[in-house]
């Protein structure tokens, strides 16, 4: 006799929406405080699958993303069905994540394995952001996104979870890139915006206070404390939810100091770069997320040096961005060219303006192998502190690099 399939539309969304098992789905219920067994998963999944009670319709219905009906439950006999629609429940994820990408009308469940395959891309985004032209990764980062807005509402349950976070991580890419790269900050406000929205999708906390701190560079670089420093409580607020790791507070503590230099105040800037220092020192238990791949020791340093310039502590400075440079590992071209132009300030500050142009020189060479507007920030502002000496040699030297045919044209059209 053949074993009869039992509620094949069940198990199909369940192994859709990524509970690999009965338990594995049993186990989400009752963290949504449903005392739910394996046992009862077993009847939902049987031939004749009993009507469920109202608490549980409305939690299958949102960790599946399926009414009753379609979940292969027959209602009893004059049953008007409560339960959120799924048409609605797109519907009202769209209009949370307030993107026009995301379609309204309903679709068939993707398989579990968009997820990973989602995920992919977004792994591989996130490493050529290192050596790919911002200009030309940003629009597959932006299409990547759109294809991850439409598939919030083709996914339900871990499956969803894991495309809301890829999501959110790629959202967060583009508006580094807008931040960072192409100095867009109205336009990188808006995109941290929708990947703070996908992070709430993943209930991801350590996502959401990435993002968060990534905002506080807008208003910080900008001058206006009082914002960056609001949306930096946000960030710590949400850091406390999650496995929050050394590597990742010392980071917090990076982007305020960062921010507070940039406000003028390069003493709370040195006390918050010493307590991540003390805090990267002490270590953890928690491992740093996959995606914090633009922070470690070295880069601390590097935020410390600039402060220690900012500072006019010259030789402190100089002292520890050469630590910094020689401990960078190759493939760090960004960083390198933010830390060479900060040397070319210690001396342009220091009187030497022969020592500057060398390392602003070495930063043009390595801009023009990798572009990052950051960087060549760092050297215009090496440039205009050389202005009593432009008359010499080695500025006019530099002139000559700074404005030739390939770093102009790489300047104006990144």
């Amino acid at each position: 006799m053949p074993r009869p399939a039992g509620n094949i539309r069940l198990k199909s969304a369940r192994v859709a929406a990524g509970y690999r098992s009965q338990e594995a789905l049993a186990e989400a219920l009752r963290g949504l405080g449903l005392p739910v067994s394996s046992r009862q998963l077993c009847r939902w999944e049987s031939a004749n699958p009993p009507w469920p009670q109202p608490d549980h319709q409305q939690a299958l219905a949102n960790l599946l993303g399926q009414d009753m009906e379609a979940l292969g439950f027959t209602p009893p006999p004059g049953y008007d069905q409560p339960v959120t629609s799924r048409r609605a429940i797109v519907t009202t994820a769209a209009a949370v994540m307030g993107l026009a990408a995301v379609p309204v009308q309903a679709a068939a469940l993707q398989p579990a394995s968009v997820a990973a395959d989602f995920q992919s891309v977004t792994r591989s985004h996130r490493r050529l952001y290192w050596s790919v032209a911002p200009a030309t990764l940003h629009p597959s980062a932006i299409a990547h996104a759109t294809l991850g807005c439409a598939l919030l509402s083709e996914t339900a349950g871990q499956t969803r979870r894991i495309v809301a976070a890829a999501l959110a991580e790629t959202w967060m890419l583009a508006g580094r890139i807008e931040f960072f790269d192409l100095r867009e900050p109205e336009r990188a406000g808006q995109t941290l915006l929708r990947a703070l929205q996908a992070a709430s999708e993943a209930d991801d906390p350590l996502l959401g206070a990435a993002i968060l701190a990534h905002t506080a560079f807008i208003p910080g670089w900008d001058g206006r404390r009082d914002e960056a420093v609001e949306r930096m409580v946000a960030a710590r607020t949400y850091a406390r939810r999650g496995p929050a790791g050394a590597e990742f507070m010392a980071w917090l503590d990076a982007v305020e100091a960062e921010c507070e230099t940039r406000c003028g105040r390069t003493r709370t800037a040195l006390h918050l770069i010493g307590h991540a220092e003390d805090t990267l020192a002490r270590g953890s238990a928690h491992a740093s997320p996959e995606w914090l791949d633009w922070f470690s020791p070295v880069r601390l340093a590097a935020f410390k040096g600039n402060t220690q310039l900012k500072a006019n502590h010259l030789p402190q400075a100089r002292e520890t961005l050469l630590g910094a440079l020689d401990a960078l590992e190759p493939g760090e071209e960004k960083q390198t060219t933010v830390i060479l132009g900060d040397l070319a300030a210690v001396e342009a500050a220091a009187g030497h303006p022969e020592q500057a142009c060398t390392y602003a020189v070495r930063a043009l060479d390595q801009l023009e192998r990798t572009w990052y507007a950051t960087g060549m920030d760092r050297v215009r502002e090496v440039r205009r502190a050389l202005t009593p000496h432009q008359h010499e040699p080695c500025v006019r030297d530099l002139d000559d690099r700074l404005y030739r045919w390939s770093t102009t044209v790489s300047a104006l059209a990144r």
